[in-house]
């Protein structure tokens, strides 16, 4: 007796070739549902509807279709369990041997403009995820495909076994199946989460992903690692084009979402950060890109050798001629043009991103821990000097307004206890991650050295002490910004008041750990 496949698909690549070798070259019988079994007619292949099978028709809109005792009797019986094959005979139910399925595009769907939540509804797959589990189940005794990529493997497997699958091959088709409903449920509670009022963050939260790429180790050699990308449409570094240079680094993926975390608070005027080990180590903005770049490189020439490079305009010729004169990781902007492109072609080993959108980012950020994990939304809060205090005797200028709105925008995205000190919008030092402020505050002063004179300083956190004004007012700096919010803030005012600077209180900290 032929042996039963049943096939219903949405994604129908490679569903043809699939199903003429099931009856050509295996003998299968086929069964299937709608727009899958009409596909399958059309190209003179035999099939059969599932309502003819089960004799019951499509109802409510097409949304009860396989949801019916000879499906799934025919996926979950055990064929070594006797009572389960009397049932079977009982019922005149065939059991299925291949079960062939893949979802409603939910996440497609969602992704288009302008989509409402009664369109979203209507892509929930019920009969697909059914199937999907209970053929996934029972991998013991037949083999599910939810994916077109899976196909060919298959019949590999059929034409390699005597027209059987092996157990190894079913089991891990099974594994791929619940990580496929596992990831769908996922797609829509995020959704339905967005929909409605509610908690900025959810009772349950979960996190799913496809493996996009295997990475060749994680921040070390002795450490595995790998690249996931969730959703089922490439956004962000998954949706970058590379133009150039060599497979991306674990290390390399982590300091160019950093990167561009820091080039997206400018958006205004051509800006360029560069980067070591997620921490800035020269971001400048200019009237050109290239100017932009040369003022971010000279804030610190012999950090930037080996870092990374986020621009916000595309490259241009003159811009891609300073890209080439040191050595560099990576360098991801919106775009390039053709003369850059040839000209960056010299330093061949240079990864060369294109990310077009470099302001859009995740809501969230996640950190696993023993037992868990900690999820807090991202610190996106926009910068409004409006709301800021001044507190001292002097008054800012408009301009030393915008100087440490420059210095305040950078400090958010250095490692706390983080340090800025900047002139002419541009970072001249950066203290960063060290267990104290003043710590920071003296390794920030000391590379900015001389520059430091006329210069401002804004810090992520509020000063313990007036330790750390006292010091840069000795080196030359002439306004802070800082949240404030210490029980001492009343020091450090008066310490500024004596020294004759300005001090700015954003009511707002920017710890990143």
């Amino acid at each position: 007796m032929a042996r039963l496949a049943l096939l219903s698909v949405s994604n129908k690549t490679g569903l043809i070739d699939l199903a003429r070798s099931l009856v050509e070259e295996f003998n299968f019988d086929l069964i299937s549902s709608g727009g899958t079994a009409k596909a399958i007619k059309e190209a003179g292949i035999p099939v059969t509807k599932v309502s003819d099978y089960t004799g019951s028709p499509e109802i409510l809109g097409g949304r009860v279709k396989t949801l019916h005792p000879r499906i799934h009797g025919g996926i979950l019986a055990r064929k070594d369990f006797p009572q389960d094959i009397t049932d079977l005979e009982n019922n005149q139910i065939r059991p299925i041997d291949l079960v062939v399925v893949n979802l409603y595009p939910f996440e497609e769907t969602i992704a288009k403009p302008g989509v409402t939540l009664p369109e979203a509804i209507e892509q929930i797959d019920i009969g697909g995820p059914a199937m999907l589990r209970a053929s996934s189940k029972n991998f013991a005794h037949l083999t599910v495909l939810c994916d077109p990529d899976q196909y060919e493997e298959y019949l590999q497997e059929l034409r390699q076994h005597n027209g059987e699958a092996s157990l190894e091959f079913r089991q891990k088709c099974a594994l791929k199946g619940f990580l496929h409903t596992a990831s769908y449920d996922q797609a829509i509670a995020s959704y339905l989460m967005k929909a409605q009022d509610g908690e900025s963050l959810p009772q349950q939260y979960s996190i799913s992903g496809k493996l996009l790429q295997s990475l060749r180790y994680g921040e070390n050699p002795h450490q595995a690692a790998a690249w996931y990308e969730t959703g089922s449409t490439p956004t962000g570094w998954a949706a970058a084009s590379k133009l150039q240079g060599k497979e991306l680094s674990y290390n390399n993926l982590v300091d160019l979402e950093a990167a561009r975390r820091i080039i997206s608070e400018f958006t205004d005027t051509p800006a360029a950060a560069i980067l070591k080990h997620t921490n800035p180590c020269g971001v400048a903005v200019g009237d050109s890109l290239k100017e932009a770049y040369e003022k971010a490189f000279n804030a610190d020439a012999v950090s930037a050798f080996g870092g990374i490079v986020a621009l916000n305009r595309p490259i241009d010729e003159a811009t891609a001629t300073e890209l080439t004169k040191t050595f560099l990781e990576c360098v991801v902007a919106p775009g390039c043009e053709g003369d850059a492109q040839a000209i960056l072609t010299a330093k061949s080993k240079v990864r060369v991103l294109i990310l077009p959108d470099l302001t859009s980012g995740p809501k969230e950020t996640v950190k696993a821990i023993a037992g868990g994990l900690l999820v807090q939304a991202a610190d996106d809060a926009i910068s409004d000097t409006s709301k800021w205090q001044v507190v001292t005797e002097r008054q800012p200028t408009q301009s030393e307004l915008a100087e440490l709105l420059f210095a305040w925008k950078v400090c958010k995205h250095v490692k706390s206890n983080a340090i800025v000190v900047s002139r002419d919008r541009t970072t001249l030092g950066v203290g960063a991650g060290q267990m104290n402020r003043v710590g920071s505050t003296k390794i920030a002063l000391e590379q900015a050295g001389d520059n430091a004179k006329g210069g401002f300083l804004a810090s992520d956190g509020f000063f313990p002490f007036d330790d750390s004004v006292r010091a840069a007012a000795e080196a030359g700096i002439t306004a802070i910004v800082q949240p404030g919010g210490s029980l001492r803030d009343k020091d450090s005012i008066k310490a500024a008041n004596e020294l004759g600077l300005v001090m700015v209180l954003t009511g707002v900290r920017h710890f990143l750990h």
